[in-house]
């Protein structure tokens, strides 16, 4: 489900510039309608805390990934802006049911194996990304529309979810009768929230302002520019299949300092030592430092006491969606006064805090065995 979760998000990202043009939407026109994928998820993520927390993990699971296949094809059929923007709320509204759904269950199978497993989970999040991003970008230089191309994988990947859920568990890992399904956010979860904020902002910023930096201020060439990304998703992808076995031997508090402290050593010497190498190592160090940090902490939110873990869940992802959503343009921003390089100081500052508050991760029950 998460490598489902993960080529359908890839697929959509490939075929903007057909829609832009197709629509014929300047730059920011699109930035407009980009918008409503955000704005979808951070609706629909507390609700669908709720409906977990109500129904299971598994049945949500099943609907959301149905649905987000079927959505898939709805932005490339949006005649103009306006039922562009209406769909990709839609869109972003299912999305973000999916992932909270698939963390959930991912947490009740980890409990399950009383062993930690959220961080190759999502790990599988990055390789359907990138099968989804290839064979998006196969199918786009073949000349295919959109409309065929997104409703042809939206059917191929409807099926692979649907052979899949034949095997998700029934129900969450706890009843709503042993959690509150609303609460006052904890202390706990303000922690966890927080960590998950600094987390996504960074990966917001690498994704989006990395290869300015490389083009702009380092002043390479655009292959190179590129591959200062790719090398930051290639280190998160092998950081999270290392995570759980590095997860099981040092603890997750350990984990969460040294992965915070490792992103804000290599980006600070990224942007103190002017050399396009040591930019592309920082970045594979930041890329790597990432790499567990947020299904660490889901899944530490997750075994708060008190709250059902699927709204606990919620809460903590919204909070770190927030971070994704407003990183990009917080940096651009900050970039207008600080030059980029000052900007991205703040991912240097937010990895920092990440290791400081290492230790909210352990502020949960010790994970148990739960049976349906």
């Amino acid at each position: 489900m998460f490598f489902v979760s993960g080529a359908v998000l890839s697929n959509w990202v490939t075929c903007i510039p057909e829609i832009q043009q197709k629509l014929g939407l300047s730059h920011g026109a699109l930035g407009v309608a980009l918008l409503g994928m955000p704005v979808g998820l951070l609706l629909a993520t507390p609700i669908t805390g709720w409906l977990i927390a109500r129904m299971g993990s598994g049945p949500i699971t099943k609907i959301a990934a149905l649905a987000y296949c079927l959505a898939l094809p709805l932005p490339a059929l949006a005649p103009k802006l306006l039922l562009l923007v209406i769909a990709l709320v839609v869109f972003g509204a299912i999305s973000g049911a999916m992932s909270v759904a698939i963390n959930a269950q991912g947490l009740a199978v980890e409990q399950r194996y009383v062993r930690p497993l959220m961080s190759s989970f999502h790990g599988m999040f990055s390789v359907g990304g990138l099968v989804g991003a290839v064979a998006g970008g196969a199918v786009a230089s073949l000349g295919v529309a959109p409309v065929p191309h997104l409703l042809g994988a939206a059917l191929l990947l409807a099926m692979v979810a649907i052979l899949a859920s034949h095997r998700l568990l029934l129900s969450s890992a706890v009843t709503v009768s042993q959690g509150q399904v609303f609460a006052l956010p904890k202390r706990s979860l303000v922690g966890l929230g927080i960590v998950a904020f600094c987390s996504l902002l960074g990966e917001g910023a690498m994704a989006d302002w990395s290869a300015v930096y490389f083009r702009q201020v380092l002043e390479t060439g655009p292959g190179l520019a590129a591959g200062g990304y790719a090398v930051f998703s290639l280190a998160m992808a092998c950081g999270r299949f290392t995570g759980d076995w590095n997860t099981q031997h040092f603890g997750s508090v350990r984990m969460v300092r040294f992965s915070g402290t490792l992103a804000a050593i290599g980006l600070m010497l990224s942007l103190i030592v002017s050399q396009p190498m040591v930019a592309i190592i920082g970045f594979a160090c930041v890329g790597f430092g990432l790499s567990s940090i947020v299904p660490l902490v889901f899944s530490a939110a997750g075994r708060t006491p008190g709250i059902a873990p699927s709204v606990a869940l919620a809460a903590v992802a919204t909070t770190g969606y927030f971070g994704f959503l407003f990183g990009p343009p917080l940096i651009g921003f900050a970039a207008e006064l600080l030059t980029l390089r000052g900007a991205l100081g703040l991912v240097v500052v937010s990895s920092a805090t990440i290791a400081v508050l290492a230790q909210t991760v352990a502020r949960s029950r010790e994970p148990e065995l739960y049976v349906d």
